[in-house]
């Protein structure tokens, strides 16, 4: 089985942090504007926006298994097994990711040393990533 390289993980998770920004940037747009103009508590914002990624991530790891960043290079996440991942998997892989990130990057650099090329929050979650035949895609549609 072809294992996904770090690069490619990267470049989909700089596109789906496109998406993110553009939803952020109107998620702050419409709390700005129902606070009279005035700006909002970053405290409240700030967990706004992290409760606004996980249903993101949570959403596309559940069904259809990617994010749009994923399907651009044609990889999915899937359960150890191969099966589609659970609603506590994506849960603690978004946790996870996020733990990943905060350590400056560390989390996804260890897929670089890893035997299966697997990042910390694959582990955690007992996920793994698989690329996507066009044979499978039209099959699974």
């Amino acid at each position: 089985m072809r294992k996904v390289q770090l690069w490619r993980r990267l470049a989909a998770a700089f596109y789906d942090a496109l998406l993110l920004i553009a939803l952020y940037f109107i998620v702050g747009w419409i709390a700005v504007m129902s606070n009279d103009g005035e700006a909002v508590e970053s405290f409240w914002m700030f967990w706004l926006l992290l409760l606004i990624a996980w249903g993101f991530f949570f959403k596309f790891w559940r069904y259809p298994g990617q994010t749009l960043g994923m399907q651009v290079w044609k990889f999915r996440v899937v359960q150890e097994s191969g099966a589609p991942i659970t609603a506590r998997q994506a849960t603690a892989r978004y946790v996870f990711a996020l733990v990943s990130w905060a350590c400056c990057g560390l989390g996804f650099l260890w897929a670089l040393i890893d035997k299966k090329q697997q990042t910390w929050h694959d582990k955690m979650s007992q996920t793994r990533l698989e690329f996507i035949d066009h044979k499978q895609r039209s099959q699974d549609s």
